[in-house]
């Protein structure tokens, strides 16, 4: 009876097949990479390697395929985004993998990214940095906005006691952009932050109580390392936003000697005049001082000026 070996080779076709076998075989035994593992391996004989054929193929192409590298996203390897190795184990060859460096930059980013919380805070604000921030600012008061801001960023990140800041100035000087460029200084130190636009968060916490989320957002208001409240003193004040939202998470904070940043347009008069009256009409001095000093026990007021809107820039 003729073996299955005969019968293969009797298969019509089977001279191309083997011709083309051939010529895969003597691509992946003269790879460099390859050849370069042989020579580091002289134990593997010949006919071993060629029982290697196939982790050498994949080997091979997914070389090729890197020093062509078409990016992350289309990366063709079997592993997306890891490098293949040859490792010899005992009496065999193994492939194992590694990240490759837009692997490791890309992780990089994710973690960075799950270090910042937000809420409604626009996608470009997340993505600041503090090189942008000192390429377009020219005004003087911005540049020590910046330096400020940095400041901070390298003392909180350093696991030092840092004061917050409490950046004022008018509409479109950049105030925002800071608040995203410190916290993603913060994330590349480790450091957990949280950034709210809070005329909107506040209208939210309203709505929370009915959904059974406010308590779970009050603590992490309170809690979270650095937090900033964007735009203050742009809400509609009410006497329950004020005594029941701010002041609360302020008094934890401050007790807890938690560094707390803010923007708006107010400076600390304004700002107190404007916890002062609420929609109903109503007038509280002394509740709105309460918050005030709260509010300058945590932070520090710098200004922010500027005649160019710095929202053209990006």
């Amino acid at each position: 009876m003729e073996s299955i070996q005969e019968s293969v080779k009797n298969m019509p076709g089977f001279d191309k097949f083997q011709e083309r076998f051939e010529q895969m075989k003597q691509q992946v035994l003269t790879d460099p990479g390859v050849m370069r593992f042989l020579r580091e391996n002289p134990d593997i004989s010949d006919v071993h390697a060629e029982k290697l054929l196939s982790s050498f193929y994949t080997f091979k192409n997914e070389q090729h395929a890197c020093r062509n590298c078409p990016g992350l996203e289309n990366c063709p390897n079997l592993m997306q985004g890891y490098r293949s190795e040859l490792t010899k184990v005992r009496q065999t060859v193994e492939l194992r993998y590694k990240p490759c460096e837009l692997k490791v930059i890309d992780e990089q980013k994710k973690s960075m990214t799950s270090l910042i919380k937000s809420y409604f805070i626009p996608k470009e604000i997340l993505e600041a940095r503090f090189d942008r921030l000192y390429k377009h600012s020219i005004d003087e008061t911005r540049r020590n906005a910046i330096s400020k801001a940095y400041e901070f960023v390298q003392m909180a990140g350093s696991g030092h006691q840092a004061k917050g800041i409490y950046f004022y100035g008018k509409f479109g000087v950049g105030k925002t952009y800071l608040l995203g460029a410190i916290a993603n200084g913060l994330a590349e130190k480790g450091v957990h932050s949280l950034i709210i636009h809070t005329p909107e968060f506040l209208r939210e916490m309203k709505s929370s109580l009915s959904d059974g989320t406010f308590d779970s957002k009050m603590e992490l208001l309170k809690t979270v390392p650095v937090l900033m409240l964007d735009d203050l003193g742009a809400e509609n004040m009410t006497n329950w936003v004020r005594d029941e939202i701010i002041g609360v998470i302020l008094q934890y904070r401050m007790m807890e000697k938690l560094p707390t940043l803010y923007t708006s347009n107010c400076d600390y008069d304004m700002l107190q005049q404007h916890l002062s009256y609420s929609q109903k009409g109503g007038l509280d001095e002394l509740k709105a001082l309460r918050i005030m000093e709260r509010i300058k026990h945590l932070s520090t007021p710098i200004f922010m000026g500027g005649n160019k809107n710095f929202r053209e820039d990006y």
